[in-house]
């Protein structure tokens, strides 16, 4: 299962009136560490699609979202709950260091 895009169009559906926390996967296409995480976040999302969403936005094609959320290097990921931005995680890390940041939703 493949995380699903999101855009300035459709974020606040997507993500601000979400029902549970919301993973926005802040990445460009040029950004190595960001398809290595990419992956990574599917199969967190694949095995938990109950407990978190994972949304991925592409920073070069939504630049108003990456300035309002103070996005200066990608890989970034927020973790969104009613609107609001809980948790920030940034850089590329390896799966089981993802899910330990992501344990409290995770659980």
């Amino acid at each position: 299962m493949t995380a699903k895009a999101t855009t300035s169009a459709t974020f606040e559906q997507d993500v601000l009136k979400a029902d549970g926390p919301v993973l926005v996967d802040f990445w460009a296409e040029w950004c190595g560490p960001c398809r290595m995480v990419s992956p990574v976040l599917d199969q967190i999302q694949a095995e938990n699609p109950e407990k978190i969403t994972v949304l991925k936005l592409n920073v070069d094609e939504n630049p108003d979202l990456a300035m309002k959320y103070q996005i200066t290097s990608i890989p970034a990921m927020k973790v969104f709950n009613k609107g609001e931005v809980e948790k920030t995680i940034i850089g590329a890390k390896p799966k089981f260091a993802l899910e330990q940041d992501l344990a409290s939703y995770l659980s």
